[in-house]
């Protein structure tokens, strides 16, 4: 995964304004979503948009994926029709079994795979599902679909998804696919990039979002600021010199380092070298 991956922006499918904004957003993986964003009417005109559309997302520095329905409804001519434009990834929604994902994998033939999780039944085999392809890389958990299945009530402050957030990570650590948490559907940026923080600091490195203004508010979050590189550099640097002196542990800043601190802090500084720097708004 060379490719810097923080933020999944969906797009209405057969919106071509929608297109061009997200291509201007910067968000990291552009999404044309088949799915819910799409009308059923509209998803023919949709799949023919596909290849100038990927490639010109490509061209903007972007990865180009596409989100098909399951391939119980309509999701296998989603694919027929799309595969052919050569989408870097490419979604599934409302996954719930591991055989959904193998049969999406005999027919997605060498192309990435992340099943959306959106349900309870799905999160209970969170851990089974990605272990149906080997082309799994990640997972997605939807916010909307999860809470109606949960019969929860939504708000900003996401409470009623705390644990399905914090289970849906464990479960896609324990798989060995990254975790892409849930979007913040509510319009104001500040809110994204606080919801962005509360992922990050549960573990998550990727978030979905469906406004293309909150792609550079949760970049900045899953970017790895100056004085987080700063204090990882200075992590291993003092653990090397006392590892070289005997010893599996060494101080810094006041707290006490030993080898699980020094291996995440290699992994940022490993991160930190695919990762751009964050952005900041110009001041004017």
């Amino acid at each position: 995964m060379s490719h810097p991956r923080r933020t999944w922006l969906f797009v209405p499918g057969a919106d071509e304004k929608a297109h061009a904004a997200a291509a201007r957003s910067g968000a990291d993986v552009l999404i044309q979503e088949l799915e819910d964003f799409t009308p059923h009417a509209l998803r023919p005109q949709a799949r023919e948009l596909a290849a100038g559309l990927y490639q010109r997302w490509r061209a903007a520095g972007a990865l180009a994926a596409v989100r098909i329905n399951p391939l119980e409804t309509c999701g296998r001519e989603d694919l027929e029709a799309v595969l052919g434009a050569k989408p870097d990834i490419v979604l599934m929604s409302k996954v719930a079994r591991p055989e959904q994902v193998q049969a999406l994998a005999a027919i997605a033939h060498g192309v990435e795979l992340v099943p959306n999780i959106e349900t309870a039944a799905g999160l209970v085999r969170a851990c089974e599902i990605p272990r149906a392809s080997p082309r799994v890389s990640a997972m997605l958990m939807a916010s909307e679909d999860m809470v109606a299945d949960l019969g929860a009530e939504r708000s900003r402050g996401g409470e009623e998804l705390a644990y399905v957030r914090a289970r849906f990570l464990l479960e896609c650590r324990a798989a060995g696919v990254e975790a892409i948490d849930c979007p913040y559907t509510f319009g104001d940026a500040k809110g994204a990039a606080a919801d962005a923080r509360r992922a990050k600091r549960l573990g998550y490195r990727m978030k979905s979002i469906v406004h293309p203004v909150h792609a550079a508010p949760v970049n900045r979050v899953f970017s790895i600021e100056a004085r987080e590189l700063n204090r990882a550099r200075r992590i291993v640097r003092a653990f090397d010199e006392a590892r070289a002196k005997g010893s599996e542990r060494a101080h810094v800043d006041g707290r006490l380092v030993e080898v699980p601190a020094y291996a995440a802090a290699r992994r940022l500084i490993e991160s930190a070298a695919r990762t751009p720097p964050p952005t900041r708004r110009k001041r004017g």
